[in-house]
């Protein structure tokens, strides 16, 4: 078993995963080309940056048992209104600026055959297929993703999901509350060595 591979099972899918080994070791692979009969080469190989995220995006996909929290209404084999946060969108999106792609939506817009998925039109960059960082979660799975502009109510595909998922399903259809609030406190302070804003008005 390769160290990428402990790697891959530790930081992208997580230890409560439904994935099959064999298939987290497929999606070790870096560069990655191809998972069974889905070609992730089809514009040239992914910047390094640009594959994480991917990587963390099929991870939920494809094995999070949390995905069943987002199961769409009329198919169980997809997922609808997944909220992601607006800096996880930020990041994915600067990541992939300028790698390039063929498909708006990985999930409808290839063409499949026996040997796989194929482009349908050219290979154009990330910033040119999408506009911003919210059109690219928004789209690039039809409505699987949303972007929240709440901190506390959003996924940001770390192990910290885990706990603010709990928080979501328990305050679902109430308004953020101190104890939510608490629950995200990670998110919501600055790095080490920032000020906050208020501590930066008052030097």
């Amino acid at each position: 078993m390769s160290v990428l591979y402990g790697v891959i099972r530790r930081f992208l899918c997580h230890a409560a995963s439904c994935c099959p080994a064999n298939y987290t070791e497929k999606l070790s692979a870096s560069p990655l080309i191809h998972v069974d009969n889905y070609y992730w080469n089809r514009c040239g190989n992914f910047s390094k940056t640009c594959e994480d995220y991917m990587k963390k995006i099929e991870c939920f996909y494809q094995c999070s048992p949390d995905a069943e929290h987002w199961m769409h209404p009329n198919s169980s084999a997809a997922i609808q209104g997944v909220p992601l946060c607006q800096s996880f969108c930020d990041g994915w999106f600067e990541a992939c600026r300028s790698d390039l792609v063929c498909v708006r939506n990985i999930l409808t817009d290839w063409r499949i055959d026996e040997d796989g998925n194929h482009c349908r039109n050219e290979c154009i960059p990330y910033d040119q297929m999408y506009m911003n960082s919210t059109d690219l979660c928004q789209s690039v799975a039809g409505g699987s993703f949303v972007v929240s502009a709440s901190p506390c109510h959003c996924l940001d595909m770390t192990p910290t999901d885990q706990k603010v998922i709990k928080y979501i399903l328990k305050h679902k259809h109430s308004e953020e509350s101190e104890e939510e609030e608490e629950a995200c406190k990670s998110r919501l302070q600055p790095a080490p060595g920032k000020k906050k804003p208020d501590q930066e008005e008052d030097d």
